[in-house]
């Protein structure tokens, strides 16, 4: 009788578990990266919450172009 083949996956699903912790810890350093900026900047000159608000959203786009330089790095992409 023939043995059933094993994938050879040479350490692929650890490759994708820290991956997917990259991609999640970037967003999340990223979000809270700009909270604090978005703080203090509402310290210093807006004082009303404004401040905040930007600061997040600044870090949730840095942290989703992040996300996907790192995507690309990995899929080897060099164009688009």
């Amino acid at each position: 009788m023939n043995d059933p083949v094993k994938p050879d996956n040479n350490g692929n699903a650890w490759k994708a578990i820290g991956l997917v912790t990259a991609l999640g810890t970037n967003l999340a350093v990223c979000t809270v990266g700009g909270y604090y900026l978005g703080s203090w900047l509402d310290r210093h000159w807006l004082g009303s919450g404004l401040g905040i608000g930007l600061g997040v959203l600044v870090g949730i786009v840095a942290g989703i172009l992040g996300i996907i330089t790192l995507i690309k790095s990995v899929m080897g992409g060099k164009n688009g």
